[in-house]
Order: C-alpha cells, then structure tokens, then sequence
C-alpha cells in the first residue's frame, strides 16, 4: 500500500513538476554525467531516509501494544475519521493544508550554504517540506491505515514503500534523460487525481468511524447508513470523472474529460449500482471488508446469510451440552477486515451455512467489543496481575490463555466439556478446506 501511495504522490501538482527541474539541476551542476547520477541516487536515497524515519518515529512513539490498541481505540478512530476527512476537504480545494513557509525557507537557505551530502540530504528535506500539501494527506492515510493495523513494522514499512516509489523517478530519470521528454506534462489531469483521492479518502473515513461505532455499541452507523454514504460518494466520484461535476480547483476547463477519466467514472458508477442492492441485505462481498457486519442491518430481505446464536461463551457452552452439539468458537473482531471476508466469502456458501446453521452452535467472541463487564475480572497473567474491564478485555485473555493465540479470525471446535476437537482454523477464504475443518471436528465429535 505505501507503494502505491508513494506512486500516487507522483502524479500531483506538488511532485510531478518538480522532478525535471531537480534532475536538471543535477546533471547542469555536476562535472560528468557519472557525478550527476550519483547525486540524483543521493536524493533519492535522501528521501527514502527521510520517510523511513517517520515510519519508525511513529513506532517508537507508539510501540507495539498502542499500535494493536488503535485498531479499536474511539478516541484514536474518531480522530482518524476527521483527519481523513480534513485530508479529503484538502483535496477537494476547500483550503490547503501547508506547513509554515519559515520551515521551508530555512531548510533550503541552509541547502544552499552547504555542500556535499549534507546540500543533497537537506535539498530533499526541502522537497518533502513543499509538497506537504498533497503528499501530506496520502501519507496521512498510509499512516492511519498501518498503525492500526496493530503491525508494529507497518508503520516502517509503509513509509519506506511510500519513499521508494516517490525516489525512484529522481534517478531513473537522471539515468535516462531522455525519458523525461516522453513523460507527460503537468496539467489539469493532476488535479483530477487530487480530487478522486478526495473521495477515496473520504469513504474509507468512514471505516474509522463505524469501527468505533461498532467497539462501543452506538448503533450509528448500521451497515444501510454506511453503504448509503458510499453510494453516495461513489456515485458523486462517477459524476466527477466523466466530467458531470466539476470543483473551483478545476477552473473554467470545459473541454470534455480524458477517456481513461470517463472509463473510471463508468466503473465508479457500476460501483454505485453493485451497492444499491446492499440496501436490501444483498451480501456486496467486494465491500464486505470495509462495511459493518450483516447483522446491523435492519432491513434484510437475503437470508442465506449466517448469524452466530451466542455472544457469550459460558451461555453457548450451556445450550451446546443440552443439544448435544458441537461448538464452534469465533474470535472475531469490529474491526477486523479478514472476519468480514470470511464471512462474506465462506459463511455464505450454502453447504457451510447448513452446517453451521444445524450442525454447530456457533458463538462469536468479539474481542474487541469495548462494552464494560458488570463486575471486573482480575487475573494474571505472564507473572502480572491484570484487571479485565470490557467484554473484549474477557474474550481476549481467553483466546491467548486456553487457545495461545492473539490473531482474528480464530476458529477452534470444541465438545461439550470445552477440549479441542479438530486444531484451529484462521484466515482463509478456501470453502473446501473450512468444509474439511468442519467435518473433522463434526467427526470426533460423534465418535
């Protein structure tokens, strides 16, 4: 993803005309070509430096217990929501967000007073002080989406894809001048790209904020709310590309839009249209990730689509002994992408949700859920004692203390006297070896 994002940054206003210019300046300045090359792969490296310790500035600050609790954190999600939003805002030309010129002036006085690395090094400082107004949003939400991803290298490696990508037409085109005459003009394009980034940023906003909606039981955003928002943004991005809305940042420009703007905007709309159905209780796999789970919607005309009967272990142990049935224990989580696919992908195929449905009591832990216990827990754990305060706090301890594992999704059958009956199952979207998972345990169940 920081690749990506690093390529994106490529194609702004604030980096794409840059490049020329400080290639130019390289190979003007230099001896020979070698010495030319050598300092544009200096800055580009130089850039990479700087990115890849913002990465690992963000670790040190947060280490690697805060980083998992973002994932969940109100606080920490209703912030990011409002961050992207402000980032999309930016973007769409409502105002721009840039660091004070003071910083700018003196790192670049200060380049050209100096020589050798240090010129080239602080040369690159000044490059990612001016482009801070587009690269600032994209960094923004690479940032956001790592860190709480409770990855404690994301936040690293995201940067450093992020700072290759953004590095690599420096050299490149020190190395082959002559590209730079094929590559293609700034212009009114780059604009375009700052604004479709507007509404990506935009919808995937919302993602923040429905985790926390979800962690602390708000009911705000069911999933009818979210995936009308998203219609609605998509819908609007569709528009925009095929040139049917148009933002102050685009000018008087009326001349017709690029065909491979007026293509996106097709697939944007056929997005759109894929979704509406969603409304209804259609599954939208291809936004089951993002959107929240099936069973917050209110209004569900589909029913092929699996519920767990429990949300408590000790009540789904209780009811699986008086049926004489297994159990199948899912840790999950709000905010966990991969849940969501498997229960898109796998839970809908017919022959898993009979099983599930007859043949199992399913009980989902959300490990996640921030809804406090009535009366703490404490316990110990790893020689210390710990209080357990939320629902998520209890599922959690009991995943890593009777299961050894920390990740979701977590699928472990049980019997009826809670003992392990066929391994664990994680994420993967493979139907026929889940349908083998479940038929073993099924199996030694009977025995």
């Amino acid at each position: 993803m920081g690749f990506v994002g690093g390529l994106v940054a490529l194609f702004t206003p604030c980096v794409w005309p840059i490049i020329p210019m400080t290639v130019s300046f390289f190979l003007k300045r230099a001896k020979d070509k070698k010495k030319g090359i050598r300092d544009a792969m200096t800055y580009g490296v130089s850039i990479i430096v700087i990115y890849l310790a913002l990465g690992l500035a963000i670790t040190a600050i947060f280490g690697a217990s805060s980083l998992n609790a973002l994932a969940t954190n109100a606080v920490f999600n209703i912030f990011f929501f409002l961050l992207l939003v402000v980032f999309a805002l930016s973007f769409f030309g409502w105002f721009e967000l840039t660091l004070p010129s003071s910083w700018t002036n003196k790192v670049d006085n200060k380049a050209s007073s100096t020589s050798g690395l240090l010129s080239i090094f602080l040369m690159a400082f000044t490059l990612t002080l001016v482009s801070f107004s587009c690269t600032g949003p994209i960094i923004g939400f690479l940032l956001v989406e790592v860190s709480t991803s409770g990855s404690i290298t994301g936040p690293a490696i995201g940067m450093l894809g992020f700072a290759v990508a953004l590095a690599l037409p420096f050299t490149l085109f020190a190395m082959f001048p002559t590209w730079l005459k094929q590559a293609p003009k700034s212009g009114s394009w780059m604009n375009i790209i700052k604004v479709t980034l507007g509404f990506i940023e935009l919808a995937f906003a919302l993602k923040f904020f429905s985790v926390a909606d979800l962690a602390y039981g708000w009911g705000l955003l069911d999933r009818e709310v979210f995936l009308s928002l998203w219609i609605v943004i998509f819908g609007l991005l569709g528009l925009y590309l095929i040139g049917k809305l148009k933002f102050r940042s685009d000018g008087d420009d009326n001349r017709a839009m690029p065909v491979p703007c007026i293509v996106l905007g097709m697939l944007s709309l056929a997005f759109t249209v894929y979704m509406i159905p969603g409304l209804w209780g259609a599954p939208c796999k291809a936004v089951s990730a993002f959107a929240p789970p099936m069973n917050t919607q209110d209004f569900n005309l589909y029913n092929n689509e699996v519920h767990p009967r429990f949300k408590d272990y000790e009540q789904g142990m209780a009811a699986a002994k008086a049926e004489g049935k297994p159990v199948l224990i899912d840790f999950t989580g709000f905010g966990c992408v991969n849940c969501r696919k498997m229960e898109a992908a796998v839970w809908t195929d017919p022959q898993v949700a009979d099983k599930l449905n007859n043949d199992f009591v399913l009980i989902s832990l959300y490990v996640d859920d921030k809804q406090p216990l009535d009366h703490p827990i404490e316990i110990v754990e790893n020689g210390k004692k710990r209080t357990l305060r939320t629902i998520g706090d209890k599922w959690s301890y009991l995943q890593r203390s009777k299961f050894g594992a920390n990740a979701q999704p977590f699928y472990v059958i049980l019997d009826n006297e809670g003992k392990p009956l066929a391994g664990s199952y994680s994420y993967d979207e493979n139907i026929d070896r889940y349908l083998e998972f479940l038929n073993k345990g099924l199996g030694n169940y009977k025995k």
